[in-house]
């Protein structure tokens, strides 16, 4: 069984909806960089933010 994996789910969600990591970063109240961080893997959101990325999604 294949593993989920965030990072990959994040980005495949935001390319499916065309919006920019600046635009969800803004969405989120958060930077750029952190969006870049998720989607590499390098680290997670927070339980808040994974709420209002279900909500956004």
């Amino acid at each position: 069984m294949g593993r989920l994996k965030l990072s990959d789910n994040i980005i495949r969600l935001r390319h499916e909806r065309k919006i920019t990591q600046e635009e969800l970063a803004d969405f989120l109240g958060v930077t750029k960089a952190s969006i870049s961080k998720w989607e590499n893997a390098q680290s997670t959101p927070d339980l808040m933010l994974l709420l209002q990325l279900s909500a956004f999604f």
